[in-house]
C-alpha cells in the first residue's frame, strides 16, 4: 500500500460527521480547505445580504413595495442556484483531493459511488460506517471493519455490480 497524503478518518470526516452520518455540506477542513461551517454560514447569511440589499431605503423609494418584493423573489432563485454550485463544486474538489488517498486505502472501491446519492452498491456504507463508530472501532482496526464491509456491500449487491460492469463494457 503506497503511504497515502491523508489518513483515514481525516478521508472520513471529510464527507461524514462524528456520527457516521453523510455531510450535505463537505468538509474540506482535515484537508486544509475552508470548514463546512464557514460554508453553511455564508449560505445562510445570502438571504438576509439580499434583504438589505433589496429592501434599504434608497432601492425602496426607486423601486417601490411591488417590484422590491419580485426584484427579492428572482434574487432568492438565483441564490438558490449559486447555493447549488458553490456546494457541488465544493463537493468535486474535496473527492478530487482526496481520491488518491482513498485509493491507496481501497483501490477497487470508486469513491464517487460511495459518496453518490444515487443507487449503488456502497448504499450502505454511511450504516456500516456509523456502525463502527458506534462500536468503537479504533483507527487501526477501521480499515480492516471497512475492508470487509465493502466486501458484504459488494457480496449483498453483486447483480447491481454485474449490471454496472456490463454497463461500462456496452459503452
Amino acid at each position: 500500500m503506497k503511504n497515502p497524503e491523508f489518513s483515514l478518518k481525516e478521508i472520513l470526516s471529510t464527507f461524514t460527521s462524528s456520527s457516521g452520518k453523510k455531510l450535505m455540506i463537505f468538509n474540506s477542513a482535515p484537508i486544509g480547505g475552508l470548514s463546512n461551517i464557514v460554508y453553511i454560514l455564508f449560505f445562510i447569511s445570502l438571504p438576509v445580504i439580499e434583504y438589505f440589499v433589496v429592501f434599504n431605503q434608497y432601492v425602496f423609494d426607486k423601486l417601490g413595495i411591488a417590484t422590491c418584493i419580485v426584484l427579492y423573489i428572482v434574487l432568492s432563485s438565483i441564490l438558490m442556484m449559486v447555493v447549488a454550485a458553490i456546494t457541488w463544486k465544493l463537493k468535486k474538489s474535496v473527492v478530487k483531493k482526496i481520491t488518491p488517498s482513498w485509493n491507496s486505502y481501497f483501490k477497487e472501491i470508486d469513491l464517487e459511488m460511495v459518496v453518490s446519492s444515487g443507487i449503488t452498491p456502497y448504499n450502505n456504507f454511511f450504516d456500516y460506517y456509523s456502525k463502527a463508530i458506534k462500536e468503537g472501532v479504533n483507527e487501526d482496526n477501521l480499515h480492516k471493519y471497512l475492508q470487509d464491509s465493502f466486501k458484504e456491500m459488494q457480496i449483498e449487491n453483486k447483480d447491481l455490480i454485474e449490471a454496472l460492469k456490463r454497463d461500462k463494457k456496452n459503452i
